[in-house]
């Protein structure tokens, strides 16, 4: 499902990285002076953001200075792949590594504050049938998973990895079971994933102790109601869950060696791309999710990533309209149990960027690295409700207001009109007026 959004970031992996030889991993660990290796870290990071093909680490320098302060303004976690998504093939050939990319954009999460989580994807093309020194960067090639003969390998990366940045502490097994589908039997591989799963948590481990790990990364897919095949229980007006990403689930929550977090990802719209219910109610998918996950494991929910606009039919959302959708969007994830999230960043090289949450670096024309609204929305969302908030409910009058969704904790209220026209209603005790899908936040007495 996430394939039309990916495909921004992966096409223009043909240029990647080069094949130079890089230190090898453990001889010379990337670390700044003031990283430090956190001996207790949590398992819940909040809300943050993924770095894309297209990130802050290169381009204008002023531009470059702006995203740098305002993601600074409230430290973000933030995800990097080790390989695509801006980051250079790590092991072109077996023993010889190239990490000059990526400790490109482990720099500027440092010196941005954030937290750092690293996903540990894609494979180098050796592992998966290919030719050594040699790095295919089409999708096809991308999303292969490792062979079987090569998961010790790919455990043995990952480990390197994991020298090589002794400050991470959060690592995330592989992306959307990506490879991992059997085409003969119509199901996931989720005996393969699972074997993957268990050696490179190992492997991590064996590392540092303290290293947490994370799976299965389940795209959590949904199918049009009256599908006869492959729907399930787990269903509402925006579909139905595939039945096999579901028996994936459960049979790697049932074999893993452990986990210190669960993590899974998924639209509000269809696999056909495919929006069922308006736009606001499509979002309580992840609400639906995120309480059938909790009947499953109590480990800490994470979504690695999150779509609500469709990515054909011609949709062109306002940037209200969109932020307003995000943000309920969160408001789903949190009352589905969530703890974490973060949001793909759509980043393009030039012109307009629908979504994203700055403007491109590349841009030199004064414009380039200032702040959109969707950075806003996470910074804000991070800085009310962060790790260990405690949510408490509030009433919304009259009853014209039900469009209006609240999320509150004892010191701010996060207050979206869902509604397409403007609507006066008491929140908390005090009378609003509101415009037609206006996101607004009030400080609690």
């Amino acid at each position: 499902m996430i394939a039309a959004v990916l495909l921004i970031a992966l096409s223009a992996c043909s240029g990647t990285g080069t094949e130079a030889s890089g230190v090898p991993a453990g001889d010379d660990p990337v670390t700044a002076p003031s990283a430090r290796a956190d001996r207790s870290p949590r398992p819940e990071l909040g809300w943050g953001l993924t770095h894309t093909q297209w990130s802050a680490d290169v381009g204008d320098r002023a531009a470059m200075e702006r995203v740098r302060r305002a993601v600074s303004a409230v430290p973000l976690p933030q995800v990097q792949h080790i390989m695509g998504w801006g980051a250079a093939n790590p092991e072109p050939s077996p023993g010889r590594y190239d990490f000059a990319a990526l400790d490109n954009r482990m720099e500027f999460i440092r010196k941005t504050g954030g937290t750092p989580v690293i996903t540990l994807c894609c494979a180098p093309d050796w592992m998966k049938g290919g030719r050594p020194g040699h790095t295919d960067w089409s999708e096809p090639s991308l999303e292969t998973a490792p062979d079987r003969e090569h998961y010790d390998d790919f455990a043995a990366l990952a480990a390197a990895v994991a020298e090589r940045y002794p400050d991470v502490r959060h690592f995330i097994v592989w992306n959307e079971f990506k490879g991992f589908f059997d085409e003969t039997k119509q199901r996931w591989d989720y005996e393969g994933y699972t074997l993957l799963y268990n050696k490179v948590r190992h492997a991590l481990k064996q590392v540092n102790g303290a290293n947490l790990v994370g799976g299965p990364y389940l795209n959590m897919d949904s199918l049009r109601p009256g599908r006869t095949t492959h729907t399930s229980h787990l269903s509402g007006p925006w579909g139905s869950v595939d039945q096999r990403v579901l028996d994936a689930f459960d049979y790697w929550n049932a074999h893993k060696a452990g986990a210190d977090f669960v993590v899974v990802d998924g639209s509000s719209y269809t696999h056909d791309d495919e929006r069922l219910a308006d736009p606001f109610g499509a979002t309580e998918k992840f609400t639906a999710v995120g309480r059938w996950l909790r009947t499953r494991t109590a480990l800490p929910l994470w979504w690695s990533e999150y779509y609500v606009e469709p990515n054909s039919g011609g949709d062109r959302w306002s940037e209200r309209l969109r932020e307003a959708v995000q943000a309920t969007a969160m408001i789903a994830m949190v009352r589905g149990g969530a703890t974490t999230g973060f949001y793909w960043n759509p980043q393009e090289r030039r012109g307009p960027c629908p979504g994203c949450l700055w403007r491109s670096t590349e841009l030199t024309d004064g414009t380039g690295g200032e702040p959109l609204p969707m950075l806003d929305l996470v910074r804000r969302f991070q800085a009310e409700f962060p790790p260990g908030t405690t949510f408490v409910p509030v009433g919304v009058r009259p009853a014209d207001g039900r469009r209006v969704r609240v999320l509150a904790d004892r010191e701010a209220a996060l207050v979206v009109n869902t509604g397409d026209r403007a609507v006066r209603v008491r929140v908390d005790g005090r009378t609003l007026d509101l415009e037609s899908h206006e996101v607004r936040w009030l400080a609690r007495e």
